[in-house]
């Protein structure tokens, strides 16, 4: 039997993952190895040590113009992505990550969130099957 489309796999119930890309740089900044979004990521690893969060690389989260960037779900939940980061915001993640992972409505409250994560917010994307008794659906 496969998972749904929406279910994070190999994440334990109840927790968030934090995808972090390893290719973002910002626009103005030369072609340089580690890249930036790669020294995130190890950040981001490093802080997530005894959470229960669960931190991905991924190769791009086509982003480019705001980078390093980072996106933040669980099962169940809105989707997160979050732009201008940097490895000082690692702790910001996950302290995101915790905050959707325990949120009763799949939505990361405003208030907690890490500042770094209200002014880097990009977009929500819903979950799969989300439904919206106000909004008409054309397909």
């Amino acid at each position: 039997m496969t998972a749904p489309r929406d279910t994070v796999v190999d994440a334990p119930p109840g927790s968030a993952v934090v995808y972090v890309c390893v290719t973002c740089r910002r626009a103005d900044e030369p072609e340089s190895e580690p890249r930036p979004g790669a020294l995130l990521a190890d950040a981001t690893i490093s802080a997530a040590e005894d959470t229960g969060v669960v931190v991905r690389r991924v190769q791009c989260l086509a982003n480019c113009t705001r980078g390093p960037s980072a996106a933040i779900r669980c099962n169940g939940s809105w989707a997160y992505i979050f732009g201008g980061l940097d490895v000082a915001h690692a702790g910001a993640l996950i302290d995101g990550a915790k905050l959707l992972a325990g949120a009763a409505d799949g939505l990361m409250p405003w208030r907690g969130r890490p500042e770094p994560l209200k002014r880097g917010l990009i977009a929500r994307v819903p979950p799969l099957d989300f439904t919206d008794t106000e909004a008409k659906e054309t397909e």
